[in-house]
């Protein structure tokens, strides 16, 4: 029978005569047909484990790499428009009715079109937590543009956890004026 035979070291004038063997002798042709199978069967295997690895190997790179880049609430620029939000001095913004301003996390810098009657010139911008103690706070200058005051502050948010806050704005001697936000 085959055993015993290394086929695949026969040489090419001697594969003749063993398929003219394989063609005639039954026993011979049912053992190569087993030898064929089982090798068919471990290639199938091995192209099976190599698909599933291939698979986990994807699924963790895909995973890897929507960890690793920036979420897609991510903003670097927040415009805020605070024209129509005056608040007479004294006043809790939220009694006054106001919504809240709704800024991303990601947010580091601001773009805000000041209230009617604000100045130009220097400004403290500030995080202001319920009880109005500064959680971050930088300072930037305002200028006319197109006949509205524009502030412009570079502020990163991207540390302060979600939640309700307020805005702090002054000028240097003056009190705050806040503006009730939501950090999303």
């Amino acid at each position: 029978m085959l055993r015993g035979i290394a086929l695949h070291k026969v040489p090419l004038a001697e594969a003749d005569r063993w398929l003219d063997h394989f063609s005639s002798c039954s026993p011979c042709f049912q053992e190569f047909s087993q030898f064929r199978k089982q090798a068919l069967d471990r290639r199938r295997r091995t192209q099976v484990w190599l698909a599933a690895a291939a698979i986990l190997l994807f699924a963790v790179a895909g995973w890897l790499w929507i960890r690793t880049r920036p979420s897609a609430q991510t903003t670097a620029i927040v415009v805020l428009d605070l024209r129509e939000r005056s608040v007479v001095r004294g006043e809790n913004p939220v009694e006054a009715g106001q919504h809240p301003l709704e800024i991303p996390r990601g947010t580091r810098h601001m773009v805000m079109d000041l209230p009617i009657g604000s100045k130009e010139g220097r400004y403290h911008v500030a995080l202001l937590g319920e009880a109005g103690d500064e959680i971050l706070g930088t300072t930037g200058t305002a200028q006319l543009e197109s006949h509205v005051v524009v502030l412009r502050a570079d502020l990163d948010l991207s540390g302060v956890r979600a939640g309700s806050y307020f805005l702090g704005l002054r000028q240097s001697g003056l009190e705050w004026t806040q503006f009730p936000v939501r950090m999303r």
